[in-house]
């Protein structure tokens, strides 16, 4: 069975997996969790073919430098895959950057290590969300299911996080390191900067900090992520705006107060220009 809309993929079919593959999991803007029930996959991942064997979790978080390549199954295999488009997964983690404040070098982490042996409990959590989200693909008359549906990726993705955190030993090199790679240990910086201030609002602040040129820090954000530097302060900034907007019912002067923006007129104007619509309207629009 094959169910997808244009941001939510899950398969358990092989010729399902060939068109997520090469329509989707390619173009290196969506993560993607697989469970290998039986047989085997080899799939060409970061330079050389990693093989997924029966029991194991295989994650794939957006990476804008090695896409997926080609593969080879055994005639056995079966497996049940979720693909969410990078956007939606972003979404989902900046709302919760302060709850998880080392998810980049989690992410470091996954890249380097993509494949995870299932505790039976974890095994369950997967297939209750794996069904879950089929029930709501499948149902196609709700007025909510893209919201259901992306409360249900959260869910899931949450769940894994707090699996990483249970088998994932992250060292304190990698958290802190100087990286064999200047771009990378650059980018790794600017996002650990992002996270503990993500009230500052300018390139040239962040540049500063790192002693580079703002240019510079934007060329290296563009080639690690595919993004600009203002592309991620502003992804960070209307995350948390929304946030406000969705969940509290604070007056719009107190959340520019609690963001650090000027006044409430510019908060309005940063709203307007980044959703398309005012912050009272999109108050009034969240339930849509």
């Amino acid at each position: 069975m094959t169910l997808f809309t244009d941001y939510l993929f899950i398969t358990d079919e092989h010729e399902g997996f060939r068109v997520c593959r090469e329509t989707r999991t390619t173009s290196t803007t969506t993560m993607t969790v697989l469970l290998c029930e039986d047989g085997y996959i080899d799939v060409y991942y970061h330079g050389e073919m990693l093989r997924i064997n029966k029991g194991e979790l295989f994650v794939r978080v957006p990476d804008f430098i090695q896409p997926l390549g080609p593969y080879e199954m055994s005639e056995d295999f079966a497996f049940k895959q979720v693909t969410i488009d990078a956007g939606v997964f972003d979404e989902i983690m900046y709302e919760h950057m302060r709850v998880e404040p080392n998810w980049y070098a989690k992410q470091e982490y996954v890249k380097a290590h993509p494949t995870f042996v299932l505790s039976e409990d974890s095994k369950e959590f997967f297939y209750t969300y794996y069904h879950l989200l089929t029930l709501q693909l499948k149902d196609r008359q709700t007025d909510y299911r893209r919201q259901i549906l992306k409360l249900m990726a959260r869910g899931a993705t949450m769940e894994m996080l707090n699996y990483l955190d249970k088998l994932a030993v992250i060292s304190p090199s990698l958290l802190d390191r100087k990286a064999t790679s200047s771009s990378d240990y650059t980018f790794h910086e600017f996002m650990r900067l992002l996270q503990k201030h993500p009230h500052e609002r300018e390139v040239q602040w962040y540049a500063k900090q790192l002693g580079i040129t703002p240019k510079y820090l934007s060329e290296i954000c563009r080639e690690r992520s595919g993004k600009a530097t203002g592309e991620w302060i502003a992804d960070v900034t209307v995350a948390e705006l929304k946030y406000y907007l969705r969940n509290t019912t604070m007056p719009i002067h107190d959340i520019a107060k609690i963001m650090d923006f000027p006044n409430a007129s510019f908060f309005c104007q940063y709203t307007k220009k980044h959703t398309g619509q005012t912050p009272n309207h999109f108050r009034k629009m969240k339930q849509q």
